[in-house]
């Protein structure tokens, strides 16, 4: 029988969108299993043994710089996007679309064509949606057609570049700073109401959503698949 897994062992790894949040989070996974990471955001903010870059992920050149003084890229992980709220129909501005697509789907494309002169031939790329891809309702527009915008890309991405693998990690509510500061009032009360409606009675941390983005890294035969981490809320 053959193992499928993948040693992250000096492997390079790039997150972008890894200063903060659950890509900071994939990001002191992966250097933790001995990958060499790189983490890529507005700032250059990093963690121990892994290096930071600024650059915007909606700047193809800033980007194509930071991979060409990388070198061969083993496996590129993508987690930025854009604050954006979740407007209704008659609420929702062009300017906010617009952000929001330049970052999380258009950005994630054009840093992945960016990233393609430098990408190993097996090496992984990873996407991020959510569950509004699949969990509709007033108010979800918005994130709703990007989330499932990003993961047709990735299924496309997954035959146009094989055998490179691409596949996209989906999750749910995780207690991020996207919610307020850490032990803000407004925003434990908020994990705490979210979970109490899901099956698993709590809401995620970055920390469960990094052990999906490190299967989808380190096993070599996960290709195509979005992978759900919300705690049975698309049920």
């Amino acid at each position: 029988m053959s193992d499928t897994s993948l040693s992250l062992k000096q492997q390079q790894v790039v997150v972008i969108g890894g200063t903060s949040g659950i890509g900071l989070e994939v990001a002191q996974a992966a250097a933790r299993r001995g990958a060499i990471v790189t983490v890529i955001g507005r700032s250059a903010k990093a963690g121990d043994n892994i290096r930071a870059v600024a650059a915007d992920v909606t700047d193809s050149a800033a980007l194509a710089k930071a991979f060409a003084a990388i070198g061969k890229i083993d496996h590129l992980v993508l987690t930025a996007g854009a604050r954006v709220g979740s407007p209704r129909l008659t609420e929702l501005k062009r300017e906010e679309l617009e952000l929001a697509f330049n970052v999380k789907l258009f950005g994630a494309l054009f840093a992945i064509q960016a990233a393609l002169p430098y990408l190993s031939p097996t090496a992984s790329v990873t996407l991020t949606s959510g569950l509004l891809s699949r969990k509709f309702g007033p108010g979800g527009l918005l994130k709703s057609t990007l989330n499932a915008a990003v993961e047709a890309a990735a299924k496309n991405l997954a035959k146009e570049l094989a055998p490179r693998r691409v596949n996209v990690v989906s999750p749910g509510v995780i207690d991020t700073e996207l919610w307020g500061e850490t032990g803000a009032e407004s925003r434990v009360a908020a994990m705490a109401r979210i979970g109490q409606t899901l099956p698993v009675g709590r809401v995620g941390t970055p920390q469960d959503v990094a052990q999906v983005y490190l299967l989808a890294i380190e096993n070599g035969f996960v290709n195509g698949a979005v992978l759900d981490v919300e705690g049975g809320g698309l049920l």
